[in-house]
């Protein structure tokens, strides 16, 4: 029996790619870690707060409100920040690591939408907003525990998995001067802003599991997204002697050049 659990996904480009699952054990050490920096967080909230409260009080024979108003007022204000910083510490990272936060890099796992696509924002912050759903009596843990896909009830509202991070992925991406030099070129002649975000994180996880693919699931993936950027740049024709592998390179090279 395997240690870990794997799934299959089917992604757009109608190739099967397969996942090895986070594992409750991952999971719950990258929680814990995201919880002691969100921690540490809410704990400097709380003595601005606590600063602020404090001064706010002190000057209560300037004020014309009433020292109980004022500490409501605070109060409340401590309150929303407290919980936009619960929800937007693991949304905003989450989207800006492409399914990472400083746990999860730490334990080697991230959240992808079930279509093998990397997590956005919409998704990123339906799991934040349903976490304390999660964390009530450890429904989440057993959840994840119970379930084939591993899933809690903020990944099964979202559409989303938690997957170890592919070996294969966690290293640089080789790119040829070749490639290099043609997204020079590309930045020169073509709207490079045309790819979006989702565009990119696509160009980038096929070039990193390219390796672990079959000869023939390469060449249809690479030929499909070549074809499609291609179009969506408005790229007539490639030179014959480029291959959709090249140019799949210089578009990554283009895209970071062009940030």
């Amino acid at each position: 029996m395997p240690l870990f659990n794997t799934v299959t996904i089917r992604t757009p480009e109608s190739v099967e790619l397969d996942f090895v699952l986070a594992g409750v054990g991952s999971r719950a050490v990258a929680l814990t870690l995201d919880y002691l920096c969100l921690g540490a967080g809410l704990t400097g909230l709380a003595v601005v707060y606590s600063f602020l409260l404090v001064r706010l009080l002190a000057m209560d024979t300037l004020l014309t409100i009433p020292s109980e108003t004022v500490q409501l007022w605070i109060t409340a204000i401590a309150a929303v920040l407290a919980f936009a910083l619960y929800v937007g510490y693991f949304a905003l990272f989450e989207t800006w690591w492409y399914g990472q936060t400083p746990g999860k890099r730490y334990a080697k796992i991230r959240v992808i939408r079930d279509d093998g696509q990397p997590e956005r924002l919409p998704q990123a912050t339906l799991r934040s907003l349903l976490r304390p759903i999660d964390d009530i009596l450890f429904i989440g843990f057993f959840c994840v525990l119970l379930s084939k896909t591993e899933k809690r009830v903020g990944d099964w509202l979202a559409g989303t998995l938690v997957v170890q991070t592919d070996p294969v992925s966690s290293g640089e991406i080789q790119v040829s001067e070749r490639s290099q030099a043609i997204g020079k070129d590309l930045l020169a002649i073509v709207d490079i802003t045309r790819l979006s975000p989702d565009d990119f994180a696509t160009v980038r996880e096929f070039l990193q599991r390219r390796q672990a693919m079959s000869p023939k699931a390469k060449i249809l993936v690479s030929d499909q997204l070549a074809r499609r950027f291609k179009n969506q740049l408005v790229i007539e024709t490639l030179p014959t002697e480029m291959t959709t592998d090249t140019f799949l390179e210089a578009l990554y090279s283009a895209y970071q050049q062009g940030k």
